[in-house]
């Protein structure tokens, strides 16, 4: 078994970034993160419906307590002009951790999650 120095390691990557597991680039946008370009977009389009007066609004990344310990955070949650809500969840790739959050979260809160794909 071979074993490198840290020096060996750094030079070996010749830092370049870490690949996302799940193969997705994270992205900026007016000073918010976004773990994929998908998501970014959504980001973009819910701006653009704010601005055309679609929707009353919309908040980034709102998080939900299913159990004490165990939450589940989505990429957003809209409102909507009849006063309804939706909560989005921007996906790639379903894990079995949010598939198993998504039932729990649907459950408590008697609210679909509406996925974007």
């Amino acid at each position: 078994m071979e074993h490198w120095s840290v020096e060996d390691y750094k030079n070996f990557t010749n830092g370049t970034k870490r690949k996302s597991k799940y193969k997705a680039n994270k992205v900026s946008i007016d000073g918010h993160t976004f773990d994929s370009q998908k998501e970014a977009d959504y980001y973009c389009e819910l701006k653009l419906r704010l601005q055309a007066q679609e929707i009353n609004g919309f908040c980034l990344q709102p998080t939900f307590i299913l159990a004490p310990g165990l939450k589940y955070k989505a990429d957003f949650i809209v409102f909507n002009k009849d006063c309804s809500t939706e909560v989005i969840d921007v996906k790639g790739f379903k894990t079995k951790e949010y598939i198993a959050k998504k039932k729990v979260f649907e459950d408590k809160y008697n609210l679909k999650i509406k996925e974007i794909e």
